[in-house]
């Protein structure tokens, strides 16, 4: 099983030393600070997509502590000036600017410099008077080195822009300021938390997903894939984990090359789970696909969709496939590569029952998604030979109270766990071999509250089904590649159509996008 591309994801303390082992004097932590203000800018402009795009005359209040956060976002706030000359920014320094450290007053110079008469520096007070609107807010204040307690001038800052009615966009340079290891009792609340070089895991910690928000990778190139050990215990996925996507396919191909996935779902009662994964897996580039479903939903299904191969199963007396869909399975593994077996299969005990059968006598690695996912199912499948890719209501029926890296060490699995930010768990391995203890949490940033609708995770499972089909020896490497790809489609969704007046089955339109440019 190979590491997926991916960083690892430290505390204040690792990053703090990592950062001083490797920015060694001013001019290097000034190209990485340069690099830092371009990445927030050019994310910001991203993000702000989703609900509208920055308009032309944006007007920004930027927050800048006395280091190098507050460098970074006086930074950013510079290459977006330069790039609207009608935008204007209001500035506030959180302390008095002959404290301010010294790339900290070049970044001010160099803010200033570009936009002169564009750039106000006010105080809290005119703030408030003004209570003026602003498309962004961004918190330079406080980074990884806070320590608490917050000052009553910071407290109060942050408490008034919290409560401001009229930001679009808040977004925190690295961490929140007040969010660290300890927090203070004030944190700034944040729309998108941009992590400049190394994500820390204050961020990433369910407890401050209110003040976090949405957490971005500004990569600066600080971690490298072999600078640090691939069992550290959470990482980060980077995009370049589509990397094999992008190149060129062998001239000598023919659709057995890339691989065959059977799909075994459908039910009087949920009729399009299953179709929204086959169509999601028709577009994982595997070669074939085979969908076991009702007998009733084969002729729409075959005409709409005729490049899958649809199999008329029988159905019980609840709408679901009956115990005599087992045979019509059995002749069609032969010359599978995977399996996924779940969406809209429905929770009918006959119908899990004869699944349960069936999981015990796979020999090809499959995928359990939604009515699949069942305690009696689980145990029946091959340790190290499935997928689970569960949500949080099914993660809890099936987990018995176990964490996730307490579940997937315990079960030998890779498992899906869905949510506003999705992680994909996997035993701890030792030279390539399952060692039986702990577990490693891979963190996927990509994806959004478009993504909050019915017949998401449907797809997202099609999606793995057919990339593990093409690959069905790694089976990490299947999960972690769909759920990027799931991502990164919805981020282009959203930003294209914005995140409300869209239908899930648009996300299928931009797997293809999706997969270039592949960078950070």
């Amino acid at each position: 099983m190979v590491q997926p591309a991916s960083v690892p994801v430290l505390s204040c303390a690792e990053a703090r030393r990592w950062e001083a082992g490797l920015l060694k004097n001013q001019e290097l932590e000034w190209v990485a600070m340069q690099a830092a203000g371009g990445g927030l800018a050019r994310a910001l402009e991203q993000d702000f997509l989703e609900i509208g795009g920055l308009p032309v005359a944006p007007r920004l209040l930027v927050l800048a502590g006395k280091g190098h956060n507050g460098g970074d976002a006086l930074l950013a706030a510079q290459v977006l000036l330069k790039g609207r000359p009608a935008a204007t920014v209001d500035l506030l320094l959180n302390f008095h600017p002959t404290t301010l450290r010294p790339l900290a007053a070049r970044a001010l110079m160099e803010l200033r410099q570009t936009g002169a008469a564009r750039v106000r520096l006010v105080t809290l007070t005119e703030l408030k008077a003004e209570l003026a609107s602003y498309e962004i807010c961004l918190d330079g204040v406080f980074g990884f080195n806070f320590r608490c307690p917050l000052d009553e001038v910071s407290e109060e800052l942050l408490a008034w822009v919290n409560t401001h009615p009229r930001i679009r966009l808040r977004a925190a340079v690295d961490l929140p300021s007040g969010l660290g290891e300890v927090n203070a009792a004030t944190i700034f609340r944040a729309d998108f938390t941009y992590a400049t070089g190394i994500v820390k895991s204050a961020v990433l910690l369910p407890a401050n997903a209110h003040w976090v928000g949405r957490v971005r990778l500004v990569d600066l190139g600080f971690l490298k894939e072999a600078d640090v050990s691939p069992t550290q215990e959470d990482r980060v996925l980077r995009p370049a984990v589509l990397g094999a996507l992008t190149q060129f396919r062998s001239p000598q191909s023919d659709k057995r090359t890339f691989g065959h996935l059977v799909v075994i779902g459908g039910s009087h009662g949920y009729p399009g789970a299953v179709l929204l994964a086959v169509r999601a897996a028709l577009r994982s580039g595997v070669g074939l696909v085979t969908a076991l479903v009702p007998a009733f939903l084969v002729p729409e299904y075959a005409a709409r969709y005729p490049e899958a191969m649809w199999v008329a199963c029988p159905i019980d007396s609840a709408g679901g496939l009956a115990a005599s869909t087992l045979p019509l399975v059995r002749a069609r593994l032969a010359r599978a590569n995977a399996v996924l077996i779940g969406p809209g299969l429905g929770s009918e005990p006959a119908t899990i029952s004869w699944v349960v059968q069936l999981v015990q006598e796979l020999k090809v690695p499959v995928v359990l998604d939604a009515d699949a996912l069942r305690p009696e199912v689980m145990a029946a499948a091959m340790p190290g030979a499935f997928i689970a890719t569960p949500h949080r209501g099914e993660f809890q029926r099936i987990s018995g109270g176990l964490t996730l890296p307490e579940y997937c060490a315990n079960q030998q699995a890779v498992v899906v766990l869905k949510g506003s930010r999705t992680q994909i768990g996997r035993p701890a391995f030792a030279d390539n071999q399952v060692s039986g203890s702990g577990s490693i949490i891979y963190h996927s940033l990509s994806g959004g509250p478009v993504l909050a609708r019915g017949g998401s995770g449907d797809m997202l499972a099609g999606l793995i089904g057919g990339l593990l089909a093409q690959e069905p020896a790694d089976l990490l490497l299947a999960a972690c590649r769909g759920v990027v790809w799931h991502g990164r489609a919805a981020d282009l969704l959203a930003r294209s159509h914005g995140q409300v007046a869209i239908e899930i089955s648009q996300l299928l339109e931009q797997l293809g996008p999706a997969l270039t440019p592949l960078h950070d």
